[in-house]
């Protein structure tokens, strides 16, 4: 059973790769988080957005690994970001995942219409009040990074962004490290745009690995935290195995010039139905 490092940031210690599970509903997402928790994952991703918390708890259960070797991450949605509605949600996610804390809450998106000295002040809250152990955001942008960190009576120990090697988030991750706080990286595999990618079909090639593992790779040598979503067990198997091998600094500067600048909107998704 392979060993997954650690990311350390105020404190926390996150394994740097975890399990997405956007989309993975029922049975498959129970059997997916069993099954890699089986293999030696221990970092799960969830959110009430998925609509899965309940599956990922029966499979941390299913799995029959122990609850304090593995670290949980859930998210409040946009639309429960006042004070009240954030303390209600985080107390159902809890007993939908029959949890008694979690090891990390995030603030999904950001929400305009609610100040973020609310939204910051119920995270941090939550922890103070034991519900979590450790408490981040999700999709900020560099200047809502900078209030957040300003606002926050308790450290944040993540922002969850996209980022993948086509696309450029050198501002953000800059920002993340400034204030001492780690990247996640959604969509690694970039909504299943890297397998066939040149670039990376010819760097697997020299290393026997596949282009998706070199994207992970890439990302976890710049210390940023993959979760790749998947329910495929090779699949699985194969984004687990990339902590074997290293890519040069060659390799890693020729990966970064496939990044274009971020022209997204920071709005809530539609979820894509591809592992990513």
């Amino acid at each position: 059973m392979p060993t997954v490092p650690m990311v350390e940031s105020h404190g926390a210690r996150i394994p740097q790769i975890g399990l997405g599970t956007m989309t993975l509903k029922g049975k498959v997402c129970v059997d997916a988080v069993s099954a890699a928790l089986k293999m030696g994952y221990r970092h799960l991703d969830t959110a009430t957005f998925y609509d899965n918390e309940r599956e990922v708890g029966e499979g941390l259960r299913a799995s029959g690994v122990k609850r304090d070797e593995v670290f949980v991450t859930t998210k409040v949605r946009h639309t429960d970001l006042k004070a009240d509605d954030f303390a209600r949600a985080v107390d159902k996610s809890l007993a939908v995942m029959q949890l008694p804390v979690v090891d990390l809450l995030l603030i999904h998106w950001p929400n305009p219409q609610v100040p973020m000295t609310e939204s910051i002040g119920a995270l941090c809250k939550a922890k103070r009040e034991g519900k979590t152990r450790h408490i981040g955001v999700a999709n900020f942008t560099v200047a809502l990074l900078d209030e957040a960190a300003k606002l926050a009576s308790e450290s944040l120990v993540t922002n969850q962004i996209e980022v993948h090697p086509f696309l450029d988030q050198s501002k953000v991750i800059f920002a993340c490290k400034r204030h001492g706080i780690a990247v996640t990286a959604y969509c690694p595999i970039a909504r299943g745009k890297v397998p066939g990618a040149e670039v990376l079909e010819r760097v697997g090639k020299a290393h026997g690995k596949s282009s998706a593992q070199i994207s992970l790779r890439w990302l976890i040598q710049q210390e940023l935290i993959p979760i790749p979503r998947t329910a495929t067990p090779a699949h699985l198997a194969a984004n687990l195995a990339v902590f074997d091998f290293k890519l040069s600094g060659a390799e890693m500067a020729e990966i970064a010039k496939l990044r274009r600048p971020n022209g997204r909107v920071v709005n809530p998704p539609q979820a894509p139905k591809w592992d990513t």
